[in-house]
C-alpha cells in the first residue's frame, strides 16, 4: 500500500470523530524547538508565572535565566553538544531547568528514576553515557556508591531546602532535612546546584547552534517488563508531540490562563512529553507535584492552585475517589476540566465517579515511550466508546497487523498486533540498533500490543502479546477479565494474569484489593463474572490482598505477581 494512501483522509475513518476546531494535520512541523517557545513566551510576558511548586512561582523570565546559568555552567565544566545530561530528580524546579539547561547547550536530557536500585541506576547510566549527574540528595549516596562503574565524571546535587520559599525552605532545614534523609556530606570535586546558579546567574543564552533535528532526550522503556531501554527522541519529535496534544485540547484549556497538575513524573515521557511539554505549547502554568503518592500533598495542591487538567494515572484517580476526606466532600475539584487516563487501562467506574464529582471530561489514552508520547486519544468533546482507547491524533496512523508477525492490514474488528507511524518517532533505542530493528520496520512502529479498529477508526487495546492466557487452549485477554471485576462494589484494585496449572495447563488468576470496609468471598466474585464473561474465562485462582505492587508510576507490576512463589 503506497504512502499516499495511507495518509488519505479516506484512509483515516478516525477523522471524522474529530473537534471540528481540531485539524485533521499539523504540517508542516516548525524547525524550532521546545527552547525556542520557551525563549518567545518569557519575551511576550515575562512575568506571567510558569511554574509553581509548593507556593513558590517561578515567571517566564526568571526560567529563562536560570535555564541560561546552568547551560553556563555546564559549559565551564566542560560538557558539549551531544553528551548527556543525567538528572535523578523527582518534579521539582531543577528537573525542568536542568533538562532545559542542557537543551540550550545542545547537550542530550537523560531523565532517570532516582528510585531505581543501584544496579539499575548503574545500567541506565551505562546505557545512556551520561558523564554528568543532577541529583536529589536523598540519593546522592546510592549515586556515588556506583558512579566508579560508569563513566560519570561530575555530580550536581541539589537540596530541596533551597527550591521552597521562605519560611518553607527555612522550616525543612530545621525540622525535616536530616530525619528525612535530604543531609549529605558533599565530596570533593562534586557541586552544589545553587552554588552553581548563583555564580553564572545572569549569563547570556549559551552560543550553541540547537536544530530540531538534533537529540533531545534519552526515556527509559521496558523498565516493567525486562531491561529497560533508551528510547531517543529529537527536539522535532517532542515540540510534534506537544503540539499535537495541545490541538486536541482546543476548546477546553485555556492558553496562559488554565493550569496543569504535573502529578506523572518527568523522569517518565507521559509526564515529561505528554504533559509538560504539551502544556509549554499552551505557555500553561505548571504545579509540580513531587510524589503523587503522597495523597496529602496532592489534595492540598488542587486546593491552592484550582488545576484546570489532570493527568494521571488510573491508580492515582482511584486513590483519590477513595479517599476519606474527598468523600466526605471536604475537596472541591470542580476546576478541573479535564483528566487524561494513561500508562494502564482506566475501568469504567473510575470515569464515571471522577466526572461525577469535578463536571469536567475524563479521557483515556495510549501511548508509548518509543512514540515519544504521540498517543491515540479518546475525544473530549467527541463520541465516548466504552473500552476504547479513542482514534490518532492528528498526524498519528494506527494499523493493525497480522496478530504473529504483525504484518499486513486487518479488517475492522479484527484483533492483531498495533502498529504506528507518528512524526513524532524516536530516533531508535541509544546503542542498541538490534532492538531498534525489531521495533521499528519500514517505517512502522511495532507496539507488541494487540488490539483493533472498529468501522470509525477507535482503538480497543486488548493486552500485550505476551499477556495472553491460555487455559486449555482457550484465550483469555486479562484486560477483559479485569474490567468485570473492577465493576463490582467491593473491589477497589484488580489484577489478572496467567498461571501454571496441572489440569489446565495455564489458568486464569486473580489478584484483589477489596475497598475498605467491603467483604467478598471467591465465589461472590465468580458469579459477577459468571454474568459477564464466558466459563473459561473465570479466575479459578483469586488472592486477597492489601495491595499490589506498582512502579513508581502506578502502573499494577503484573510480572511481579506472577514471579512470587
Amino acid at each position: 500500500m503506497s504512502e499516499d494512501t495511507i495518509h488519505s483522509e479516506q484512509f483515516k475513518p478516525w477523522l471524522q470523530a474529530y473537534n471540528p476546531a481540531v485539524p485533521a494535520s499539523l504540517e508542516p512541523y516548525p524547525e524550532t524547538t521546545l527552547l525556542d517557545v520557551v525563549r518567545r513566551a518569557a519575551a511576550e510576558r515575562p512575568d506571567h508565572k510558569i511554574l509553581i511548586f509548593k507556593g513558590r512561582q517561578i515567571s517566564l523570565s526568571e526560567f529563562v535565566h536560570s535555564i541560561d546559568a546552568f547551560g553556563a555552567a555546564l559549559v565551564e565544566m566542560g560538557v558539549r553538544k551531544g553528551d548527556r545530561v543525567a538528572l535523578l530528580l523527582p518534579n521539582t524546579p531543577p528537573s525542568m531547568i536542568g533538562q532545559f539547561g542542557a537543551w540550550a547547550i545542545g547537550a542530550i536530557a537523560a531523565p532517570m528514576n532516582p528510585m531505581y536500585t543501584p544496579s539499575e541506576l548503574e545500567h541506565t547510566l551505562l546505557t545512556s553515557g551520561a558523564e554528568t549527574a543532577v541529583v536529589l540528595t536523598p540519593f546522592y549516596d546510592k549515586l556515588k556508591s556506583i558512579q566508579a562503574k560508569t563513566k560519570l565524571r561530575r555530580v550536581i546535587a541539589v537540596r530541596i531546602k533551597d527550591e521552597l520559599p521562605f519560611p518553607l525552605g527555612l522550616l525543612f532545614g530545621l525540622l525535616k532535612e536530616k530525619k528525612e534523609g535530604h543531609t549529605i556530606t558533599l565530596q570533593p570535586g562534586d557541586f552544589w546546584w545553587s552554588d552553581l546558579l548563583r555564580k553564572h546567574a545572569g549569563s547570556p543564552p549559551p552560543d550553541v547552534r540547537v536544530e530540531s533535528g538534533d537529540l533531545a532526550a534519552l526515556f527509559f522503556s521496558g523498565g516493567t517488563t525486562g531491561i529497560p531501554k533508551a528510547a531517543a527522541g529529537t527536539h522535532r519529535a517532542l515540540l510534534a508531540t506537544g503540539m499535537q496534544l495541545h490541538a486536541w485540547f482546543t476548546g477546553l484549556l485555556a492558553d496562559w490562563d488554565d493550569l496543569i497538575m504535573l502529578t506523572m513524573p518527568l523522569f517518565h515521557v507521559y509526564g515529561n512529553v505528554g504533559a509538560m511539554c504539551s502544556g509549554l505549547i499552551g505557555r500553561n502554568r505548571l504545579a509540580l507535584i513531587p510524589n503523587p503518592r503522597d495523597l496529602a500533598d496532592v489534595l492540598a495542591t488542587i486546593r491552592a492552585v484550582k488545576p484546570a487538567f489532570l493527568p494521571g494515572v488510573p491508580t492515582l484517580f482511584s486513590a483519590l475517589l477513595n479517599h476519606p476526606d474527598v468523600q466526605a466532600g471536604k475537596y472541591d475539584f470542580r476546576s478541573i476540566k479535564l483528566c487524561i487516563s494513561g500508562a494502564a487501562p482506566l475501568m469504567e467506574e473510575t470515569k464515571r465517579r471522577f466526572e461525577a464529582i469535578t463536571g469536567g471530561k475524563m479521557i483515556e489514552a495510549y501511548a508509548m515511550t518509543e512514540t515519544m508520547c504521540s498517543a491515540v486519544c479518546i475525544p473530549p468533546t467527541g463520541v465516548y466508546k466504552p473500552g476504547s482507547t479513542g482514534v490518532p491524533t492528528p498526524d498519528m496512523v494506527v494499523r493493525i497487523g497480522d496478530p504473529e508477525t504483525g504484518e499486513g492490514w486487518l479488517a475492522p474488528g479484527e484483533v492483531g498486533e498495533i502498529c504506528l507511524q507518528t512524526p513524532s518517532m524516536m530516533q531508535g533505542y541509544w546503542g542498541n540498533p538490534v532492538e531498534t530493528a525489531n521495533m521499528i520496520r519500514d517505517g512502522w512502529l511495532y507496539s507488541g500490543d494487540l488490539g483493533y479498529l472498529d468501522a470509525d477508526g477507535y482503538l480497543f487495546i486488548v493486552d500485550r502479546k505476551k499477556d495472553l492466557i491460555k487455559p486449555s487452549g482457550f484465550q483469555v485477554w486479562p484486560r477483559e477479565v479485569e474490567e468485570v471485576l473492577a465493576t463490582h462494589p467491593a473491589v477497589a484494585e484488580v489484577c489478572v494474569g496467567g498461571v501454571p496449572d496441572a489440569h489446565q495447563g495455564e489458568a486464569v488468576k486473580a489478584w484483589i484489593v477489596l475497598r475498605e470496609g467491603e467483604v467478598a468471598s471467591e465465589e461472590q466474585l465468580r458469579t459477577w463474572c459468571r454474568e459477564k464473561l464466558a466459563a473459561y474465562k473465570l479466575p479459578k485462582f483469586i488472592e486477597f490482598r492489601e495491595s499490589l505492587p506498582k512502579s513508581t508510576v502506578g502502573k499494577v507490576l503484573r510480572r511481579e505477581l506472577l514471579a512470587e512463589k
